[in-house]
């Protein structure tokens, strides 16, 4: 038996950040692209730039800094932003870790 469980922020009883939006974060961060990002996860660069515009306007500050030709990078409160939720999702992996010993054996 497996304890499953999804984590994400709000901001104003509105979703923020899970664990979708995160991967992009990430891959934004990594390919420097929002392009790239959305191509290396298989969406549509629409709805990714759709997701990085609603973050944006739902945090209250730039999460992102564009510049043309040099492509997108996170700014600090984009890099915070990632860095907190990494730490608060470790932290739900370590306490589900520790409440799968609770679960009842699997029986065969």
């Amino acid at each position: 038996m497996k304890l499953r469980y999804k984590v994400w922020f709000e901001k104003d009883g509105k979703p923020l950040l899970s664990s979708g939006k995160y991967e992009l974060l990430k891959q934004i961060e990594k390919t420097g692209s929002i392009k790239r990002a959305a191509a290396s996860l298989g969406i549509p660069y629409k709805k990714a730039h759709l997701y990085v515009k609603l973050l944006e306007e739902r945090f209250g500050k730039p999460l992102f800094h564009r510049e043309r030709g040099k492509g997108t990078t996170l700014t600090p409160e984009g890099r915070k932003l990632l860095e907190t939720y990494e730490r608060v999702l470790k932290a739900f992996d370590e306490l589900a870790g520790r409440l799968e010993k609770l679960l009842p054996p699997d029986r065969d």
